[in-house]
């Protein structure tokens, strides 16, 4: 396993052009694994996910079964004046992280993710997959997965809280967005006839506490929620220090 980090150049229309368009992405994602034929199905999955931290610092974070060469990526939407390569991309030996992981450890994370949750309206109706659009409801869909995950959110001290009664874990949602692409509509007789195809996403930032290392590591090689092909489900850990 890999964990590859690629700096964008947004001033560059390449850059735009992939930033715009999570399917677009996507394949150009795709495009940095040629010996991964796109008619494969199962086995280790290609996760990546973008952070824009500021306007000329955004990164795109990939973990996949085998190094991406992403040499066209850095021509197309990198930084080509850079003296440093190392700047533009870099792979690192994730296996080895993830081998070290264990119960107890404290880890700050970040979570890209696509919130949805089945309802039917009326009885007899179908399900109908509906996505989270308040944070409190995103923050939830997090919370009930944590510990079939392997983690369990950090809760806060009573005197951290700004809220009583709420504001109980040390959690943030923010990046909201219900970013989409359109594609050809299968259910159209008229050829050219687009259809949008919604993805609402959310970003997860906090800290956590391995419960089961076997079950975290399943959800940072495979990843967590739905979209995963659009820049959903990577979630990342960093050091931090433990404040409890």
């Amino acid at each position: 396993m890999y964990l590859t980090r690629f700096r964008f150049n947004t001033n560059s229309s390449g850059g735009r052009r992939l930033l715009s368009s999570p399917q677009v992405l996507h394949a150009a994602v795709m495009g940095c694994f040629p010996e991964m034929l796109p008619s494969e199905s199962g086995g280790p999955r290609v996760l990546w996910r973008v952070d824009r931290n500021a306007r000329a610092e955004v990164f795109l974070y990939v973990v996949s079964p085998t190094r991406p060469l992403m040499d066209h990526l850095a021509e197309q939407a990198g930084w080509k004046d850079l003296d440093d390569p190392d700047r533009v991309w870099k792979s690192h030996d994730y296996a080895g992280f993830l081998d070290r992981l264990a119960e107890g450890q404290t880890w700050g994370f970040r979570l890209t993710a696509n919130p949805v949750h089945s309802i039917r309206r009326k009885d007899g109706e179908p399900t109908k997959v509906t996505a989270h659009v308040t944070p409190r409801h995103q923050a939830g869909w997090l919370l009930q997965r944590q510990d079939a995950c392997g983690f369990a959110i950090v809760r806060k001290n009573p005197d951290q809280r700004l809220l009583p009664g709420e504001d109980e874990y040390e959690l943030t949602v923010h990046d909201r967005n219900a970013a989409g692409f359109d594609k050809p509509d299968p259910r159209s007789e008229r050829q050219g006839k687009r259809m949008r195809v919604p993805i609402v996403r959310a970003t997860f930032d906090g800290r956590l506490t391995v419960t089961d290392p076997d079950a975290l590591r399943r959800v940072l090689s495979s990843g967590l929620g739905r979209a995963k092909a659009y820049g959903c489900g990577l979630m990342t850990l960093a050091p931090v220090e433990d404040r409890r």
